[in-house]
């Protein structure tokens, strides 16, 4: 099409998204994209995370608007702010103090890889060691640190180096349901011949969401805490993806009752899609000298702004109850698709999918829910899993509506496979 030929004449070739949706867009709000053709489309994949409250949001963008009318600071390093200050003490008295947590808030720089940079560097820094533990189907980021704790081959060959300072053991359920991948973990680290040293940190994701939806058990997420401990290592968990109710609580660690020494989140914390990425560190942690790790955009106020209106929204249990719901539902639906296909429900909450062995399938439903109104992208090693991320406030009828598109897409595409064989 003409209108997208200026994209693919200047836009570098690294582009990603446009070319499995090669549609130009125009407007958006709430659950709906719209293209430049009027054409409206259910987002099922939510600015990959960063859209949690919705395109637009009236409350979080009318926030926004009011500051800027105002005159409010945009940019501001690392100086203080009132909208930094409402930023922290909606952070403090909505998301952590209920929660029984006491953590010290960074702002780094806009992206999750920067919040994962600075967790790295704090960790090594906090214990005097090197080495830091990450798992198979892991995804922390595209800078130099975050690639090397992630595992996916093709996008660690981009960087045109080595990597040092990792060692990668197998996630939960990596070597299958009978194999204790902890007790390899454990003795590695406590068997002076194995060729591996203690190490600084273990990051994980309890829910890997670039991975392919692997969802680690509860039993074995509190194994890992207690691992970090015995062998004096920080534990960081990756909430960029997951995090900010993603998985039905504000942080999907609640769910096994853990208290991480770091917490990495970015995406929906900057509420409208706005850059911000935020570490969390236990007090103790905090040895930082001053400026020993910064950036220019740490401080990015109209996503405080737009991030504390979308915090307020957890001072009760009303959208977290909500989130329930729709994970529920979104399972009942997932798993009929998944049965009439021959597929495998995964995720939580509301980022789930299914699963295919035929590694081309779930890029071939891709392409025909896009034909049929609905956006979402596949994720996996091969790209096998079908993830489903609408924004957390869509409409149950809107939910249901894409999912039922999405459920016709899997079956026509099952019936255009069998055409094919018989032919």
């Amino acid at each position: 099409m003409g209108s997208q030929t200026i994209f693919e004449q200047h836009e570098s070739q690294v582009r990603s998204y446009s070319r499995d949706i090669p549609i130009v867009f125009r407007t958006a709000s709430g659950h709906l994209l719209t293209d430049e053709n009027g054409h409206s489309y259910i987002d099922f994949l939510a600015g990959a995370g960063a859209l949690n409250y919705g395109h637009n949001n009236p409350a979080l963008k009318q926030a926004v608007i009011e500051y800027m009318q105002a005159d409010g600071v945009l940019h501001s390093l690392d100086l203080y702010t009132d909208a930094k200050r409402n930023f922290i003490r909606e952070f403090q008295e909505t998301i952590l103090a209920p929660r029984g947590l006491d953590y010290r808030m960074q702002f780094t720089g806009p992206t999750g890889t920067n919040a994962i940079e600075a967790a790295l560097k704090l960790a090594r820094r906090v214990t005097s060691r090197t080495n830091v533990v990450s798992f198979t189907n892991s995804f922390h980021g595209m800078s130099l640190g975050a690639l090397a704790v992630s595992s996916a081959r093709r996008k660690r060959s981009g960087a045109g180096m080595p990597f040092v300072g990792v060692d990668r053991f197998p996630f939960d359920g990596y070597l299958g349901p009978s194999v204790d991948t902890l007790a390899y973990l454990d003795q590695a680290l406590n068997d002076p011949g194995s060729g591996f040293d203690a190490p600084a940190a273990f990051i994980v994701e309890t829910l890997q969401a670039e991975g392919g939806l692997n969802e680690a058990r509860v039993e074995w997420l509190r194994g890992l805490q207690d691992l970090a401990r015995r062998h004096n290592a920080l534990l960081i968990v990756d909430e960029i993806q997951t995090g900010c109710g993603r998985t039905g609580p504000f942080f999907s660690f609640e769910r096994a009752d853990l208290y991480p020494d770091i917490v990495c989140l970015a995406k929906s914390i900057g509420g409208l899609g706005l850059p911000m990425a935020l570490v969390l560190m236990r007090p103790e942690h905090d040895v930082w000298e001053p400026g020993q790790h910064n950036g220019t955009f740490r401080g990015n106020n109209l996503a405080f702004v737009a991030g504390a209106e979308a915090l307020s929204q957890w001072r009760d249990a009303s959208l977290e109850q909500s989130i329930e719901s729709k994970g529920k539902l979104m399972c009942e639906r997932l798993r009929e698709i998944a049965q009439a296909t021959g597929g495998a429900v995964r995720g939580v909450g509301m980022l789930q999918g299914v699963a295919w062995q035929d590694r081309s399938f779930a890029r071939a439903v891709a392409r025909r829910a896009l034909a049929a109104g609905v956006i979402v992208e596949t994720c996996g090693p091969w790209d096998e899993v079908l993830k489903i991320m609408p924004p957390l406030t869509i409409p149950e009828p809107a939910l249901s509506d894409g999912l039922e598109r999405v459920r016709c897409a899997a079956l026509d595409e099952i019936v255009s496979t069998r055409l094919e064989v018989a032919v």
